[in-house]
């Protein structure tokens, strides 16, 4: 399985530079409908519906997994999991180096249809459990919140207001 992933990722991520590299221009640009489509189409080419076969509060994890492992590849970013911030911990934070930029994810597991309303509980739980504190306490201005729900080879992003702190 390991061996497996890290075949799919040599061949996606790392030889795919033009596309990735569009991919995190993306986020670190704001674009959410661009990150949605890129997305989407990296899961559709390259997960089976069968990855996704697990009781529904263990999938969250998956697409946690994928997304930081893809993003996790961008030098020059410090990419987080599960790191401690306000009241409990984010999913994927991210500090841009060089860059007073930084971006806060959270992944959900959606049902057919409910992939809005993932969406928007997400970004609630950034905002109510103050996500962005710990980029905040290092220095970083601006943060971009991205609420993700996924549904087997789809997802949906969106993005919160950004909150910028002088």
């Amino acid at each position: 399985f390991i061996d497996q992933i890290q075949q799919w990722f040599d061949q996606t991520v790392v030889n795919d530079e033009d596309r990735m590299s569009s991919f995190y221009q993306s986020f670190a640009q704001g674009k959410a409908k661009d990150v949605q489509d890129q997305l989407t189409s990296i899961l559709a080419e390259t997960i089976s519906i069968l990855d996704t076969k697990a009781r529904n509060e263990e999938k969250e994890n998956f697409y946690h997994g994928i997304l930081l492992g893809i993003l996790s590849f961008k030098g020059g970013w410090s990419v987080r999991s599960n790191q401690e911030s306000g009241d409990g911990f984010s999913d994927i934070s991210i500090r841009i180096d060089d860059a007073d930029l930084g971006i806060v994810i959270e992944v959900k597991y959606a049902e057919s249809g409910r992939e809005e309303q993932e969406c928007q509980k997400a970004l609630r739980q950034i905002i109510d459990k103050q996500y962005e504190e710990s980029l905040l306490q290092d220095g970083i201005h601006k943060i971009l919140k991205y609420g993700i729900a996924c549904n087997r080879k789809k997802c949906r992003v969106v993005m919160a207001t950004e909150k910028i702190r002088i």
